[in-house]
């Protein structure tokens, strides 16, 4: 919206007429973003990526807006990222989203073999973590 401010004959001596004077308009900056010139991002930098972020976790918030947007992809994401997401959650002591991590691979993988590499893979970690699986939690929820 452009505001127009009207200029007297008092305020513009040079000026003998009661004609209204259009404003002048300055130059400004404006960022512009071009989408055309999206980089795609393979699956080794998105690793890289997350790993790093969830490195950087130092509150609940980060931790799960990170793993929002990691689990938005179409792609299941890798061990070592997992791994990251879950020393996060324990680092800000967040027991309820490192077992919902595991429901989020379960809820991302196409069949249960996947799940299953995922959980013989991630036990060790588990293990030193404490992190219990749902179906442990509550067995007649499986």
């Amino acid at each position: 919206m452009a505001f127009l401010r009207l200029v007297t004959v008092a305020a513009r001596p040079a000026l003998r007429t009661s004609a209204v004077v259009a404003p002048r308009i300055l130059p400004t900056r404006i960022a512009v973003r071009n989408y055309s010139e999206s980089h795609e991002e393979s699956f080794e930098e998105f690793t890289a990526r997350y790993e790093k972020e969830f490195e950087a976790v130092t509150d609940v918030f980060e931790l799960q807006r990170n793993l929002n947007n990691a689990f938005a992809y179409d792609l299941v994401p890798s061990t070592s990222v997992i791994s990251a997401a879950l020393r996060a959650a324990r680092r800000v002591n967040d027991f309820p989203t490192a077992v919902r991590i595991f429901e989020g691979i379960k809820a991302k993988v196409e069949n249960k073999q996947q799940y299953e590499q995922y959980l013989a893979e991630l036990e060790p970690l588990r293990q030193e973590l404490g992190v219990e699986l749902v179906e442990d939690l509550y067995p007649s929820s499986k």
